[in-house]
């Protein structure tokens, strides 16, 4: 038997439902490993593909997509041509409402999204993609390993040219706030408690601004180029912000608020969108 490996193919960025926690955003690793025959090349699969295509067809299919255990109990889903609506009632007459073009969900069947219902998922899809010679497909699905402060957050970008614009993707993601050059843990773990579970949404697209505290829930809506987007969602799990929530605002958001608390200090903020990547901001 012949096997090949390729580690950190790609990372995930997306966002999942869970019944208690809400709407989560999340980066997942995906490390793969190939078995088969050899072809005509002596591989069993070229590493050029497997870095392209595989990869394609990952972040196609699961990539910045809200994912959704669509055998969880309660769980309401209503499809047409176009659109998709996701509903949900938790406890304490919580609701999460989702409505956005079908192809910015992924709907997984479990009751739970977890790695290895993921990874089940991405390894019959890639199974049938791959040339008769390969005949076994292994998927590690991993988080990064953080030592420090890290949150789970999920935001949409309207004005995006890709598929950030859909309402309800999201990142796990470390940060590093440092006042006068040195890091400060105790103020990354205050804003990481404060961005747990979190969804960042921006002021602008409140469609509800005179009943939140009403109602104890915020909709979202707009409209992109791929179409119309809408989410409800309990207020606990919403911060909001007076700009669009890109990584970049968000760095220059965290780093003004800690500046109003250290007016006399240098602040820097390096906040993460995922993996290995993300935006400093000064104040």
């Amino acid at each position: 038997m012949n096997r090949l490996f390729v580690d950190n193919l790609t990372v995930i960025d997306f966002s999942y439902f869970h019944p208690v926690r809400g709407i989560v955003g999340e980066s997942w690793i995906v490390d793969v490993e190939l078995s088969g025959e050899l072809d005509e090349q002596g591989m069993v699969f070229d590493f050029g593909h497997v870095k392209k295509q595989l990869k394609a067809l990952i972040d196609t299919d699961v990539d910045h997509k809200l994912v959704v255990p669509s055998q969880l109990p309660g769980l309401l889903i209503k499809k047409d041509a176009k659109q998709l609506d996701i509903g949900f009632h938790g406890a304490n007459n919580e609701r999460w409402i989702h409505r956005s073009p079908a192809d910015s969900v992924l709907l997984l069947a479990c009751a739970d999204v977890t790695p290895e219902a993921l990874s089940e998922y991405i390894a019959d899809m890639l199974t049938q993609a791959l040339p008769p010679n390969v005949d076994g497909v292994g998927l590690t699905i991993r988080a990064e390993v953080i030592d420090g402060a890290f949150y789970h957050y999920s935001h949409g970008l309207k004005k995006h040219q890709g598929n950030c614009q859909r309402i309800a993707h999201g990142h796990r993601s470390k940060i590093e706030i440092y006042l006068n050059d040195i890091r400060d843990p105790q103020l990354e773990k205050e804003w990481a408690d404060r961005f747990k579970d979190i969804y960042i949404g921006t002021k602008e697209d409140i469609v509800n601004l005179a009943s939140p505290n009403v109602s104890n829930a915020y909709s979202f809506a707009y409209q992109s180029q791929q179409g119309s987007f809408k989410l409800t969602l309990p207020a606990r799990q919403v911060y909001i912000m007076n700009t669009d929530t890109t990584v970049e605002l968000i760095a220059h958001h965290i780093a003004d608020q800690v500046k109003l608390d250290y007016p006399d200090k240098q602040v820097t903020v390096k906040a993460f969108e995922g993996v290995g990547k993300g935006a400093i901001a000064e104040a």
